[in-house]
């Protein structure tokens, strides 16, 4: 089989997916096809939103199918009809046996962690909410269980320290894309290793998942140790973001999502959750092991905003105090 010549279907939908589907493009594969969500309404106009990937595909002229259900017998045979060798899929819906099973090649995914670790819907959110120093990459071929087909290549990348969510996320997509080329060049040239995962997996270790995240994981515990705070906030940075409530005299509660803060550690004898602020410039909370000064924070209905424009709007923060569990 020539250089390239794998017939290759493309499966994803997000920011996430581009730089792999262009990856490939660009190493000169044979991308015959695209597969990505139905459009949708989105945003306050409720206007119809494609996704990037199908922005993407319609750029390069690819063909595009964009199934409301993957049993739809027309789907089936429009997706059979691109006579794929092999698939790839970044960041998709779970695919019914019928559809990863295709291809000659079967259907090779990207996920973006160090597998066996944090299988599922957030791996990256995850990694750093947990606190971890490294993260990566996998390619592997689908099989039955969601994230558990045999892995082909892995690669690491260090998290910093300040590192969030949007950073983190834009590192494994740059070594992601790669790892696709690299993949898809080693199964058409007919050396690819497979290691079950069971195999990467050392004695006693304890598998860490990433479940999707619902509202109620993203409210700040002010109780935890500053350092599980500041990872909860840069874990969820930009999206869906930390929040927290503020409450006064009259228990008026106001609700408002942290983006950005750093830890200063210290010790100190405030309360626990504890408001300190010169009311101008600067707005911390007391927490176990110094303070977390909040930095980007955003009030219910309003704008994103930097901490000396939100005080300059809301003089009576002193009257406010944290809502604590």
């Amino acid at each position: 089989m020539s250089q390239n010549s794998l017939r290759i279907v493309y499966m994803g939908t997000p920011e996430f997916a581009v730089a792999p589907l262009n990856a490939l493009i660009e190493s000169g594969c044979n991308v015959v096809g695209v597969v990505t969500n139905p459009d949708k309404p989105a945003g306050r106009g409720q206007k119809i939103q494609e996704s990037a990937v199908k922005k993407y595909a319609l750029e390069k002229g690819l063909p595009i199918l964009q199934p409301e259900k993957f049993r739809n017998e027309n789907f089936l045979a429009e997706l059979k009809a691109l006579n794929a060798d092999l698939q790839v899929v970044v960041a998709f819906k779970m695919l019914p046996e019928m559809v990863w099973n295709m291809p000659k090649y079967g259907t090779l995914n990207l996920h973006a962690s160090l597998l066996p670790h944090y299988r599922g819907a957030a791996p990256i959110n995850w990694a750093i909410m947990n606190g971890d120093k490294e993260s990566g990459v996998s390619t592997f071929l689908l099989q039955k269980e969601i994230d558990t087909g045999n892995v082909i290549f892995q690669e690491k990348v260090s998290i910093g320290e300040n590192d969030n969510l949007e950073v983190l996320h834009d590192k494994l997509m740059e070594i992601g894309s790669q790892l696709v080329v690299k993949t898809v060049c080693a199964i058409e040239a007919g050396d690819y290793p497979q290691i079950p995962q069971e195999n990467l997996i050392t004695k006693g270790e304890t598998l860490k998942t990433a479940p999707k995240i619902f509202k109620d994981d993203c409210k700040i515990n002010w109780s935890s140790t500053i350092d599980q705070i500041h990872n909860h906030i840069r874990g969820l940075s930009p999206y869906p973001a930390a929040w927290t409530e503020l409450t006064d005299a009259n228990d008026k509660k106001v609700a408002l999502k942290v983006y950005a803060a750093f830890k200063e550690t210290e010790e100190h004898s405030h309360p626990i959750g504890a408001l300190i602020s010169d009311t101008k410039t600067y707005l911390k909370v007391a927490v176990d092991g110094g303070f977390i000064n909040l930095t980007t924070i955003q009030m219910a209905g309003k704008k994103r905003m930097n901490i000396g424009d939100f005080l300059r709007g809301f003089q009576q923060i002193t009257n406010y105090k944290l809502l604590i569990d």
